[in-house]
């Protein structure tokens, strides 16, 4: 029993270092992308009219191909296999393609595009990006909630200083908040809001100047500054891992040929 139970361990172990092989990992990321662009021609009438059923075929074929590498993870990994949030959204998307029916739900299957995204697993500086975004979000929250105070209390400001002459603009809180958000973004915001609103109160620019400058010039920016410091920490992190990694692999062979010349 102990002889099938390794024979077993050891098939699992091989299969688990095949699947892991780079020429493997980038076939798959392949398909993906292969995949991606079939559903996209799938949007194209004309293409459809002239290649549809090709078109289905080869999708049939990538999903064939989700599934036996799903499969074979699971045969090779077991219940770890649900410890990467990779494999479980990988499960979930192929399990959607799969469901009776889905074929027949535009959003359910045009879900399975999102298979692309592991193509960020595959790329470091894709994966460093990300790792960073995720890094970055308690600090960008606290800096949200900043930027929120600021654009309710520009909006209160606004409606009751330019809601009764440009009512479209800022005749309510929401619409302030809209019009304060288009001035923030830079996007038409002189000829478009600020100067009409000038036209009528000569001292607004002393709102919307400081306002431009807060916002757009220093929370924004605080905002960047944050991704990017959180990318360098993921970046450093990776780093070091690769170096500890490298430096206990030769320790090993240190003290194996230690081991040698002792014996």
């Amino acid at each position: 029993m102990s002889d099938i139970s390794s024979i077993d361990t050891g098939f699992r172990a091989r299969l688990a270092a095949w699947l892991d092989q780079s020429i493997v990992r980038n076939a798959i990321v392949g398909v993906i992308i292969f995949n991606a662009v079939i559903l996209g021609l799938e949007t194209s009438p004309a293409i459809m009219a002239a290649a549809g059923p090709l078109i289905l075929t080869l999708d049939q074929i990538c999903l064939a191909v989700f599934v036996a590498e799903l499969v074979l993870k699971l045969v090779a990994y077991g219940l770890r296999f649900f410890r990467s949030g990779w494999n479980i959204f990988d499960f979930v998307i192929v399990g959607i393609a799969l469901v009776p029916g889905a074929q027949g739900l535009s959003v359910l299957r045009a879900l399975r595009i999102l298979r692309v995204l592991r193509v960020v697993s595959a790329v470091p500086s894709l994966r460093r990006v990300v790792e960073g975004l995720l890094t970055a979000l308690p600090g960008m929250g606290s800096v949200f909630l900043l930027m929120s105070i600021i654009f309710y209390i520009g909006a209160v400001m606004a409606t009751k200083l330019f809601g009764a002459s440009f009512p479209e603009w800022f005749g309510s809180i929401g619409a302030s908040l809209y019009t304060l958000f288009q001035v923030m973004t830079l996007e038409s915001w002189s000829m478009g809001i600020v100067r009409p609103v000038l036209d009528v109160y000569p001292y607004a620019w002393a709102f919307f100047v400081p306002f431009i400058m807060v916002t757009t010039f220093a929370v924004v920016n605080l905002i960047v500054g944050l991704v990017v410091n959180s990318m360098q920490e993921a970046h450093s992190v990776e780093s070091n891992a690769a170096t500890d990694a490298y430096r206990d692999e030769v320790l090993e062979r240190l003290r194996k040929i230690e081991e040698r010349l002792g014996g």
